[in-house]
């Protein structure tokens, strides 16, 4: 990560943009085995996790990001009982996922131990108690080892991993081989859901790879995007299901099911947040018609190359 002098975090998007946020305390700074860690206090956005100098989430909007990468997979599945969560160091995918009453158990799978106790430590409002819950269940090995040797099928999936950054932990987990896993351990209502990365323009690289890597394995891809304060810009999630479809859902439905689940204080998500998430801009829907790149191990898609 780039930091300078009078205390500025760079976040270095792409070649020719960087975005830059003011530190104003450093709780944390080191690198574990997997990755370089920052936790500080960022000017306008508050405590906040930064891995290999790219923002992650931060106390201001972390609930935008993680009630959008939860909740349409949840809500669109009829009862999910058991998930599973590859990546989520920070503990808050995991809590919004046990906001569910229909939740049984939940098995997160992350690979950087270290990161989940820093963020214990010094980002507890992000697990809000979830890690202790007792339908939680964390291992800390490689998402995509544990699933191959697991017997386990869930209902709901969910991808909540970094972009893919060479020699960082989570490349081999955006691949047409990882998400044939993920089929083969979803039931048969299942659904995923899928941190697909920017969806800005000029940044669509990873997303629309992601949907057309999915789409290789799964009937049902739809890409959603919502507005990320922290990120500057939209950004973008992709759900795939073994039939049903996200967009189908009206707003009285998906806010019935809210209420039926018990998710009391969504302060982002509900039923006209969904149909807004899913009505992509006509940039996003041409790009995912027109890319033809598919991920696999053998031709990884690395972003954010310095």
């Amino acid at each position: 990560m780039d930091t300078d002098s009078d205390r500025w975090l760079k976040d270095i998007v792409r070649d020719g943009f960087i975005q830059m946020y003011r530190l104003e305390e450093v709780l944390y700074s080191g690198r574990t085995k997997y990755q370089e860690v920052l936790i500080a206090r960022l000017g306008g956005f508050g405590l906040s996790l930064v891995l290999d100098g790219k923002i992650q989430s931060t106390e201001l909007d972390e609930y935008i990001y993680h009630e959008s990468l939860v909740n349409p997979a949840m809500i669109l599945h009829p009862c999910p009982e058991k998930i599973f969560i590859a990546g989520g160091g920070e503990g808050a995918t995991l809590r919004d996922v046990l906001k569910h009453k229909t939740a049984k158990k939940a098995v997160m799978v992350d690979i950087d131990e270290e990161v989940t106790a820093l963020c214990r430590r010094y980002l507890p409002a992000h697990s809000a108690g979830a890690f202790e819950d007792s339908r939680a269940t964390v291992y800390h090995t490689d998402a995509r080892g544990f699933l191959e040797q697991s017997p386990e099928l869930f209902d709901v999936m969910i991808i909540d991993l970094p972009d893919p950054i060479e020699g960082g932990p989570a490349y081999r987990l955006f691949t047409q081989e990882f998400y044939r896993v993920v089929f083969e351990h979803l039931k048969d209502e299942g659904v995923i859901a899928v941190q697909a990365g920017s969806a800005s323009p000029g940044e669509l690289l990873n997303l629309t790879a992601v949907h057309r890597t999915l789409a290789t394995i799964f009937p049902v891809v739809k890409t959603f995007t919502t507005y990320m304060p922290c990120f500057g810009g939209a950004w973008g999630f992709t759900l795939a299901s073994k039939g049903r479809h996200p967009e189908n859902m009206s707003v009285q439905e998906v806010d019935h099911t809210i209420e039926e689940r018990g998710l009391i204080g969504l302060r982002h998500y509900d039923g006209i947040t969904h149909q807004n998430m899913f009505s992509l801009p006509r940039y996003i829907r041409k790009a995912i018609t027109e890319q033809q790149r598919i991920i696999t191990d053998a031709h990884p898609l690395y972003l954010h190359e310095k």
